[in-house]
């Protein structure tokens, strides 16, 4: 895991939650990633850099949210391996193979239902894509 990313754990509601520090989180009232039992819900995360700045590249993107991902289902006592589904938007479909490589590099062994699909926007104009995904601990 990158060592710019940085996750703090709180228990609300009685349920463990996690942060990445998003500007986000507070202002719209979320998680970056709920466990509920054996379940991890991790909410869209988008390729930002640790200086709130976005590559250019949708491939960097793609790699940058993965990390998130897997820095917040760890902090939860989860594994990249108990990931069963993963949702992807982006701002333009024919790039998606771009996508498809970094997803296939961290997803090939456990390949879990996924789905991509295209929006007109996120929630920052340098966005290009966002990433939800939910896992299951054994």
């Amino acid at each position: 895991m990158p060592k710019d990313i940085h996750i703090t754990t709180a228990d609300r509601a009685g349920r463990k939650t996690a942060s990445s520090g998003s500007k986000w989180e507070p202002k719209m009232g979320y998680s970056r990633a709920v466990r509920s039992g054996n379940l991890i819900a991790v909410t869209g995360t988008v390729g930002v850099g640790a200086d709130g700045k976005y590559s250019p590249s949708l491939s960097d993107q793609t790699r940058r949210s993965l990390e998130i991902i897997r820095a917040a289902i760890e902090a939860l006592g989860g594994k990249i391996e108990h990931v069963i589904r993963t949702r992807m938007y982006v701002t333009d479909i024919s790039k998606w193979e771009q996508v498809a490589l970094v997803h296939g590099e961290v997803f090939a062994e456990i390949r879990p239902a996924t789905t991509i699909v295209e929006v007109a926007k996120l929630i920052d104009a340098d966005a290009q894509i966002e990433i939800e995904a939910d896992a299951v601990i054994p």
